[in-house]
């Protein structure tokens, strides 16, 4: 069954009146396949192929995961529903009925991270490392120790504490967004006098303390000041104590009328911190007054209260990953860096010059990106640099390299992109930081993010002036780019230095690119020229052809994408996407997604890159199957509210690495995979007798297109996928 053309082209949001009749029948809902995303991200903690603290450390990013995803989506539909906003999903519900289908799901996982931390923190016990609650900080530690805890407390953490008093007169304080604070309930000894007093934990307070010696023994600070409120409360009796902690709506909305972009996300980021509280949680056991009391306070009637006999805001497990144990931990692992630039004496320009070059993160280092952006900054040849930051973290490397160009006289253009979620803080100090140096900042398109990451160099050789471009399917970001896998590509095609400079004009000047010949912009005309290619494979499968197309991104959400696809499965092309995170399209489903498979990789990185591959009349792989990289997952917000890019692979070694290898080994991995079901559950692959795992795969086998000629001679294992095989 094909959607009907009047229809074809509808976007998320202009969907409701088809979602509402056939959508539950076409797609999965959006916010729950993000749960069964985040399910698998748990999933990998009881993973016992995976080192004890590397479990730990899944634990952690589910429960980060889980908060941004209450922070920002949960809160965007309870605002609809708030504000009686008529819009349906595309799976044809309403914000209530996703809100309560969404609390029943994620009131599961909050139960299994609290079962699964159990768990864990027996099995940490066991290695040597202890993490202590007010209950058991006697029973673990000896006489001296506590001791010392009581000496740290009063030094390091009383001073800092401020506790409050809760009665008419002092009304209850504001709660920062992720804010933890203690509430309890005591009694006056002189006068048998109740009182309810409140400490909060300032953020900047690490969550746990270390207790010196051998063996690894942490107290939350939490529990620290459970234990020790007689200090904090001299001359009362505690009663009770219990912990909170509070998440708020923390998405930020565009005003048309925001002149000065920067001084209105300035303001805005200051406003999402006392944003409407969107989840309370509560210690389970709390008393009843005090419970009752926290719902009338900060619950109200928007919020979700849940109660927890675990550890409050698991996002902050991660702090004890960082102990000193590497045999709890993944081997340690050290990037290469590509032996083509060394052949040429570290001149990236010259290496890129010779031949296109792929870069494959996190098995190559993003150091040669930097050291790209270095080289142009000092190179007294380079006249130009203009760059593209979406994230760029706090470390400074590329800013720093950016501030170099532009003190050396070179004219530098930089793209800062301030709606990059979470980001905008530190972008605006960058981009203050850029306009002191002389850097030209521009903050893009109101309406739209700037989601493409494209550096772009001018060089003057001769006579001639030559263009390097670097594409990039992640961020600029010497952190995520240790631990996320991404493409890099670097080329001195003057066809893509053209396309490239008037991607930027576009940007900083509204100025509408012409005759643009290899590379294609949302939201101009990518997801156009996708449903093209998915077309031309439709003809071909039509002409008796093979037919094929291979994705790889982090979630498909399109409609329009997504119907386009189910054409073409009925038409008999073999579909196999990789989505490792929100799938919407159903496969396997028989009359419309027969053709289709879907898997989801979850390991020891976290895949991020976007390849497409379509067979171009062959079966896939081939030489001649059209291959590109891009910057956007097919959602609608990629292809209608964003700048991305789309780049096909022109060059014969690139283009191998990227779809022989690169794309193959994805297909291969059985060890870190999920397959997506008809009925929206993922199973897991089975290894069986011949066992893949495609980060170990390129943990220990050079590139194609960076090995030079100083590999030459060492083989790289030829891999070989076929369908059903």
């Amino acid at each position: 069954m094909t959607r009907p053309a009047h229809i074809a082209h509808l976007t998320e949001d202009d969907d409701d009146q088809f979602a509402a009749s056939e959508g539950s029948e076409r797609y999965f809902n959006r916010e729950l396949s993000w749960l069964a995303f985040n399910r698998r991200v748990l999933e990998e903690a009881c993973n016992p192929a995976h080192p004890l603290l590397e479990r730990v450390r899944f634990l952690s990013i589910s429960g980060s995961n889980l908060d941004e995803f209450f922070m920002v989506r949960v809160a965007g539909l309870k605002g609809q529903q708030v504000q009686e906003v008529d819009r349906r999903s595309a799976d044809g519900l309403t914000s209530g009925q996703q809100l309560a289908a969404i609390v029943a799901e994620a009131d599961a996982l909050i139960e299994s991270q609290r079962s699964v931390w159990r768990d864990l923190r027996r099995q940490l016990s066991e290695t040597g490392i202890d993490v202590l609650g007010s209950r058991t900080i006697e029973e673990f530690l000896t006489t001296q120790e506590v001791a010392w805890l009581q000496n740290h407390f009063r030094e390091q953490i009383f001073p800092i504490l401020t506790p409050q008093a809760l009665d008419p007169a002092h009304p209850f304080p504001f709660m920062s967004n992720k804010g933890l604070a203690v509430m309890f309930d005591l009694v006056r000894i002189s006068d048998e006098a109740p009182i309810r007093e409140l400490v909060m934990l300032p953020s900047q307070m690490p969550r746990f303390v270390r207790v010196p010696g051998e063996r690894a023994r942490f107290v939350a600070v939490e529990s620290l000041v459970k234990h020790f409120a007689p200090l904090i409360f001299p001359g009362y009796n505690v009663l009770g104590g219990a912990e909170f902690r509070v998440l708020r709506d923390s998405d930020l909305e565009i005003e048309d009328e925001a002149e000065d972009l920067v001084r209105y996300f300035a303001n805005a980021i200051k406003r999402r911190r006392r944003g409407r509280v969107i989840r309370l949680e509560l210690e389970s056991g709390m008393p009843p007054a005090l419970g009752a009391a926290l719902r009338e306070e900060l619950g109200g009637e928007h919020a979700f209260v849940t109660e927890s006999g675990a550890f409050l805001g698991v996002g902050d497990l991660d702090a004890i990953v960082d102990e000193d144990r590497p045999d709890l931990k993944f081997p340690a692992y050290a990037p290469r860096f590509p032996e083509r630039i060394r052949e040429f004496g570290g001149d990236c320009f010259a290496a890129i010059k010779a031949k296109d070059i792929v870069v494959h993160h996190p098995y190559e280092t993003f150091e040669v990106v930097l050291a790209f952006l270095k080289q142009a900054a000092n190179d007294p040849d380079v006249v130009a640099i203009k760059q593209t930051l979406y994230r760029a973290g706090k470390q400074p490397a590329v800013i720093n390299a950016l501030i170099a160009a532009a003190e050396a006289g070179k004219s530098v253009t930089a793209v800062v992109e301030l709606k990059a979620r979470f980001d905008e803080e530190q972008n605006i100090v960058w981009a203050s930081a850029l306009e002191r140096a002389g850097v030209q900042v521009v903050y893009g398109f109101m309406e739209w993010k700037t989601h493409a990451k494209i550096s772009m160099v001018v060089r003057r050789e001769g006579s001639v002036y030559r263009t390097y471009c670097h594409f990039g399917t992640g961020n600029y970001h010497p952190i995520t780019a240790k631990i996320y896998t991404d493409i890099s590509f670097f080329t001195a095609d003057p066809r893509i230095g053209q396309d490239a400079a008037q991607m930027f004009n576009y940007i900083t000047g509204y100025v509408e690119p012409e005759g643009m010949e290899l590379v294609s912009l949302s939201p101009r005309d990518l997801r156009p020229r996708l449903v093209r290619l998915i077309d031309d494979e439709i003809a071909n499968a039509k002409g008796g052809k093979p037919a094929a197309i291979w994705a790889k991104m982090n979630s498909l959400v399109d409609p329009a994408v997504i119907e386009k696809l189910y054409e073409a499965s009925n038409a008999g092309v073999e579909i196999d996407l990789i989505i490792r995170g929100i799938c919407c399209l159903k496969p396997g489903v028989p009359d419309l997604s027969e053709n289709i498979r879907v898997k989801s990789i979850i390991g020891r990185f976290l895949e991020h890159s976007r390849i497409w591959a379509f067979g171009n009349g062959q079966a896939l792989p081939n030489d001649d199957a059209k291959l590109f990289i891009s910057s956007a997952d097919w959602m609608p917000r990629n292809f209608d509210r964003r700048v991305e890019y789309m780049l096909p692979i022109l060059n014969r070694t690139v283009h191998d690495q990227i779809l022989d290898q690169v794309m193959v080994a994805n297909l291969l991995d059985n060890e870190q995979s999920w397959d997506l079901q008809a009925d929206g559950s993922y199973v897991r692959e089975q290894p069986g007798e011949r066992p893949f795992n495609l980060h170990r795969y390129f943990m220990t086998n050079p590139s194609l297109s960076g090995r030079g000629a100083a590999l030459k001679g060492k083989s790289v294992p030829k891999l070989s996928f076929r369908r059903g095989h």
